[in-house]
């Protein structure tokens, strides 16, 4: 089983004509809510890729969390585990352009309630497997990420937004996903001795943590560097064009995860997650446009070259 622990928000898009500069008010003909955040978007992905999910967060007793919730359970994700908070929902504000660039605004809500001890010891065996992101409490990531050390779970961080994470967590750490700028930004918080470029970055985290660092460049595909020194390069689909890429890295890592639990190959993984992050950018919104298992498999051999290298 995929354990996904993390955010629930419910997402507020904004289409404008240009995403705005500090003290610009940017005007906007409407807007649509759609179910998000990043814990819930990355277990409906990890849903429609064929995993047997259970969500573990929190929402407020308000009108957007049932929905939310009544989304996630449509997908087949359970969610025994999601807690009612005193406080609201979590809620994301989404602008975005004519280009499907966007700039967002999130406001925890109840996911600043999500505690660790919402997870018990006996589902974090070496059976199943605890995804996480960075939309609640870090403190929190990290203590669930020692006890799945100590127990046996399989542990895949997406670091986003990106912040400085303890050495000592790195090391307990199976893999590290981050997108291009949130590598660049914890290699700053961290004091890295690496240049300012993706794959030295991904080098030295890989080798500090003893881990698999995962890093998405958008269209220009994605990287993986191992323990064990191989740099593994996979292309993301061409597309004619970018609808929305609201989601695109939620749904590159629930399927990312959901292969990898199936026992696929790391390569293999990252060429599903490719494939699932591009198609998500041909629709607007984030949980509607996330493809499912058969979607993924038909476009598989539209991926350019896989290439993998020593280092």
């Amino acid at each position: 089983m995929i354990i996904v622990f993390g955010s629930i928000n419910m997402d507020i898009f904004m289409p404008v004509e240009h995403l705005p500069v500090p003290g610009e008010t940017v005007l906007s003909p409407g807007y649509e809510m759609s179910p998000g955040g990043k814990g819930a978007n990355q277990a409906l992905a990890a849903a429609r890729s064929g995993a047997k999910v259970a969500m573990i967060g929190r929402v407020g007793d308000d009108g957007m969390g049932a929905r939310v919730l009544n989304n996630l359970r449509r997908a087949g994700v359970m969610t025994s585990g999601i807690v009612q908070s005193e406080q609201s929902t979590g809620c994301a504000v989404i602008a975005r352009d004519a280009n499907g660039e966007n700039q967002i605004l999130v406001a925890l809500g109840a996911n600043a309630d999500v505690i660790h001890d919402q997870i018990p010891d006996e589902i974090l065996g070496n059976r199943n497997m605890v995804v996480m992101q960075n939309e609640i409490l870090p403190e929190q990531n990290w203590m669930i990420i020692e006890r799945a050390a100590a127990l046996g779970a399989t542990t895949i961080l997406n670091l986003a937004p990106a912040i400085h994470i303890p050495e000592h967590i790195l090391k307990k750490l199976d893999y590290l996903i981050v997108n291009q700028i949130e590598a660049r930004q914890i290699a700053a918080a961290m004091n890295l001795e690496a240049e300012n470029h993706e794959s030295q970055i991904a080098g030295a985290l890989s080798r500090m943590g003893d881990l698999t660092c995962i890093v998405t460049m958008g269209e220009r595909g994605s990287f993986a560097i191992t323990p064990d020194g191989q740099e593994i390069h996979v292309p993301a689909l061409e597309l004619e064009q970018f609808v929305d890429k609201t989601g695109a890295g939620d749904a590159y890592c629930g399927t990312f995860a959901a292969a990898l639990h199936a026992g696929l190959p790391l390569t293999e993984a990252l060429k599903r997650a490719a494939v699932a992050g591009s198609l998500t950018c041909l629709n607007k919104g984030a949980q509607p446009s996330f493809p499912y298992l058969g979607d993924i498999e038909e476009n598989l051999a539209k991926l350019g070259e896989v290439s993998v290298k020593a280092i």
